[in-house]
């Protein structure tokens, strides 16, 4: 996304219940773009999608510019979890670690829930994701390596 957010200009076209006519496509696409493996009945909503996508990478666009960056896939794993005020909810506590104030151990934990998360929501992202032997050997030890399956419906 961020380097259709990069270009000059954009068109999306929309499909509706059988696509587009293929000689359009052959004639002036330059790309196509899927959001995934279903079949919506038109192309609207994942063109909004796409342009909801692009537009986290367009300066101005988010308050703090590193928060695309630290977003969920921007180094091929699922976001780690998050959490706000009250500390319990329905007794349901923040993780002690996220309260220290131990930054170093706060990001460990935060890359090792990123890892178990992607692990166990979309196993295929983990496959190609570029790991240390350290996080394989701990995702091991949790019984997540190697990955198992493919990405859940």
């Amino acid at each position: 996304m961020r380097e259709l957010a990069s270009l000059a200009g954009i068109i999306l076209l929309c499909g509706n219940y059988e696509g587009i006519d293929e000689r359009v496509i052959e004639l002036e696409v330059d790309r196509e773009i899927s959001i995934g493996d279903y079949v919506l009945t038109g192309g609207e909503l994942p063109a909004l999608v796409v342009i909801n996508a692009m537009a986290r990478h367009v300066e101005g666009v988010l308050g703090n510019p590193s928060s695309a960056e630290r977003d969920s896939f921007e180094d091929g794993l699922l976001d780690f979890p998050h959490y706000t005020r009250p500390e319990t909810v329905e007794g349901l506590a923040v993780p002690p670690v996220l309260l220290s104030g131990h930054h170093a151990r706060i990001e460990a934990w935060r890359r090792q829930r990123q890892l178990e998360r992607t692990a166990r929501r979309r196993p295929d992202l983990l496959a190609r994701a570029a790991l240390t032997d350290e996080e394989r050997r701990w995702l091991a030890e949790q019984g997540l390596w190697p990955p198992k399956g493919d990405a859940p419906c």
